[in-house]
């Protein structure tokens, strides 16, 4: 139970890739296809009627196929004009323009950011996004350098990692922080500010070198 279902889901939340030289981490068993095949008959079932495995497959991906295409055309696509306004308004964020501010935190900002961010005049590689959660405390998240990769562009500095509150104040100087998660991709502050000083910190212990696409 563990290898097949936990293992993914605990990997996943953590951000841990799945491969590794070649070699997978752990196996994916909770997507699509595997639910529905999951909905077939077992070998020792009394009745081996595929019918209604069949209607609720029908069922599975409908309803599925359905919530998908309301995401895109009521939050995704939506997310696109947010994204094209925090990045042209990104040196009023900081002058590095290497940070962006979202109006609304909680947009899918990630593929809108990668398609524009390559038409940004003068060119420059977005390291972090900062936002309020639904909690209205500010969030600092890094840019992954891919759109699925749970590798991070610029991540979090490393003693800061898995720390929180008092302690993560101490170590990283920033009075109010809230946690730094165990990845270094996300961060947490009660305060916009706080939330900067944090990005402007990672940025600060970067190696000064000419920035290049990460």
């Amino acid at each position: 139970m563990y290898e097949n279902f936990v293992e993914e889901v605990d990997a996943v939340d953590n951000g841990i890739s799945q491969w590794e030289e070649g070699e997978p981490r752990y196996v994916l068993t909770t997507t699509l296809s595997a639910r529905v095949a999951r909905l077939n008959p077992t070998w020792n079932q009394p009745n081996q009627d595929t019918e209604a495995g069949f209607k609720r497959a029908m069922d599975l991906v409908r309803e599925e196929f359905l919530q998908r295409v309301g995401f895109y055309q009521h939050s995704w696509l939506p997310a696109r004009a947010l994204v094209e306004e925090a990045l042209a308004q990104r040196f009023q964020v900081d002058p590095s323009g290497e940070i962006v501010e979202l109006a609304k935190g909680g947009c899918p900002w990630k593929e809108h950011l990668y398609h524009l961010e390559s038409g940004l005049s003068p060119p420059v590689t977005i390291a972090f996004v900062i936002y309020t959660d639904q909690a209205g405390q500010w969030r600092v998240q890094c840019v992954p350098k891919e759109p699925h990769s749970f590798q991070s562009r610029l991540p979090l500095p490393e003693p800061w990692r898995g720390l929180r509150d008092e302690a993560l104040d101490q170590v990283s100087g920033i009075p109010g922080c809230i946690f730094v998660h165990t990845s270094g991709f996300i961060g947490g502050h009660h305060t916009r500010e706080g939330a900067l000083s944090m990005a402007r910190a990672t940025l600060a212990q970067r190696p000064c070198v000419p920035q290049v696409p990460y």
